[in-house]
């Protein structure tokens, strides 16, 4: 069956996401989780931090258990940190090469799950260009398997969403007060809909969505943010500033879409668009990046920049993930 068939790909995902007990079972999306379970997450994740120069954070708290690393789609950021969590937490790590794979060969998506789950992988990380396909898989493990979603076509990206969270919780605090602006491919932008989902769950005080009118979100799928289309409106007195690269992967033959120069003179986050935010603003963006596109280089590797930092919460978080689900197994 195709893993997008709507019969299979049900409104509830959250609630599939927990068990019993309300323990974290898989992570298909931020959507729903409530506010302590997130902060708890971001609260474990700080522990797995250490300084610059010390040794990383070890544990054997998945000592015996096996992680799938299942990336359907490229990735570096997202498949290294989970190999490095995985690996951390004392883990068997399983790295499954997709351009080998009997998927590419023909076979069933479920096929490939029930082989791995008959050679006991317990944590299977999922990306795929397809919609709904971690939550169609989770819908079909055994009781003992975790699915988390390492990136799901343009609709979830949790484990972004969560260190983009920590990111800013480190250098600004509570989130009520914050006016956050996010600018580029809002609508084609896995990251953008969970940094959205963090960020509302998390009493965020103002969440600006910049993009061309032809990249903005339907505004039924990003409830409690402002959709804007004008860069000046929306960096002016922000806190925080996130640049996004155009999903071009993912738009096909969209009219509309401005060129490089013109994209860049209009939404491109730069030295002189961050003199409208306030002047303490820090500035990310999820990688990769386009630099001269959406973000200037500069800015990248200047003092504002906390963007090798989401590289480094990223490791924290995924071990977070995968320590709370390991601790889910261990209790049933």
């Amino acid at each position: 069956m195709n893993a997008a068939d709507p019969n299979e790909i049900l409104d509830d995902e959250a609630a599939l996401q927990l068990d019993a007990n309300g323990n974290l079972r898989h992570l298909l999306t931020l959507k729903g989780l409530d506010r302590a379970l997130l902060t708890d997450i971001l609260d474990d994740a700080e522990g797995y931090l250490t300084a610059p120069g010390d040794l990383p954070a070890r544990s054997q708290s998945l000592a015996g258990r096996t992680v799938g690393n299942l990336f359907f789609e490229p990735s570096t950021r997202t498949r290294a940190s989970f190999d490095l969590a995985g690996k951390r937490l004392g883990a068997d790590v399983l790295n499954l090469d997709v351009n080998t794979s009997s998927r590419k060969k023909g076979e069933s998506i479920l096929d490939t799950i029930y082989t791995l789950q008959a050679m006991h992988v317990d944590i299977m990380v999922v990306r795929d260009a397809s919609d709904g396909v971690p939550a169609y898989i989770a819908r079909h493990v055994q009781p003992h398997v975790s699915i988390l979603n390492a990136g799901e076509s343009d609709v979830s990206h949790p484990t972004q969403g969560l260190l983009d969270v920590l990111t800013i919780r480190q250098h600004k605090g509570a989130f009520e007060n914050l006016t956050i602006a996010i600018v580029g491919d809002i609508r084609h932008s896995r990251v953008a809909m969970s940094a959205t989902h963090a960020l509302t769950t998390l009493g965020v005080g103002d969440l600006r969505l910049i993009s061309p009118p032809v990249l903005a979100p339907d505004a039924d799928k990003v409830p409690g943010a402002h959709i804007v289309d004008n860069l000046a409106e929306g960096i002016a007195d922000a806190d925080v500033v996130m640049a996004l690269r155009i999903q071009r992967e993912r738009i096909g033959n969209l009219d509309g879409i401005p060129g490089i120069d013109e994209y860049f003179a209009n939404y491109g986050v730069s030295h002189d668009s961050m003199k409208l935010a306030r002047p303490d603003a820090i500035v990310m963006h999820p990688g990769p990046m386009n630099r001269g596109i959406e973000i200037e280089g500069s800015l990248a590797d200047g003092s504002q920049s906390v963007i090798t930092q989401q590289v480094t919460n990223g490791v924290a978080v995924r071990m977070a993930v995968l320590d709370r689900v390991g601790k889910t197994m261990a209790a049933r």
